[in-house]
């Protein structure tokens, strides 16, 4: 059974910095793009930003220069700095794994973390 366990929500002023963190655990062969979504209060899920295994990234229009996505491939871990929180990144963020396993072979399949809060106050 693959998981993905995230970590580093919490409580923030505005103008402060998190760092999320993502670990991939379990039985499996390869993970490609990993990434981080986020959902606000009444909003719809929406991507933060993704790495792919070899290091290429995308990021949202809107949030790109204040957040940095960064992964280590020996850890199964990706991350993510975010810097000059604002009220509105207030949101709980997912993180996402193309993951190939037994379950899914020869195909990559989505995966999914259980999503940590992050607030971030006025």
């Amino acid at each position: 059974q693959v998981q993905l366990v995230e970590s580093g929500g919490g409580l923030v002023q505005a103008g402060g910095s998190l760092r999320l963190s993502c670990a991939a655990s379990g039985r499996f062969f390869n993970i490609n793009t990993m990434g981080w979504y986020r959902q606000g209060p009444g909003k719809e899920r929406e991507l933060v930003a993704n790495i792919t295994r070899g290091g290429g990234t995308n990021y949202a229009d809107s949030l790109q220069g204040r957040f940095t996505i960064s992964r280590d491939n020996a850890k199964n871990t990706v991350y993510l700095q975010m810097n000059s929180l604002k009220p509105e990144d207030t949101a709980v963020h997912y993180c996402n794994a193309h993951i190939l396993d037994g379950t899914s072979w020869p195909n990559y399949r989505e995966v999914w973390g259980q999503g940590t809060l992050v607030t971030v106050s006025s």
